[in-house]
């Protein structure tokens, strides 16, 4: 089974070597034709501590480092303005 890559923008830097990531995703509504924005936050690992708040990062799927964090930092797409 493929590991699962997401995309998103890094909102908090929780602790040591852990972001939260924002991922949106655009779905059509069901009744109103609509297209909707829907947003989740992730808890990456980042081994080497470099991204910072603001940054678009991509991440990938791994085994369970914690009780809520089983996603590790792939590469850093685009640096935040700082």
């Amino acid at each position: 089974m493929p590991k699962r890559q997401i995309q998103g923008t890094v909102i908090k830097k929780a602790g040591d070597k852990t972001a939260t990531v924002l991922v949106e995703r655009r779905v059509l509504h069901p009744r109103y034709h609509k297209t909707v924005k829907r947003f989740k936050k992730y808890l990456i690992h980042d081994e080497k501590n470099d991204i910072n708040v603001g940054d678009t990062v991509s991440a990938v799927e791994c085994r369970p480092l914690s009780k809520t964090k089983s996603f590790r930092l792939l590469e850093i797409v685009k640096r935040g303005e700082m």
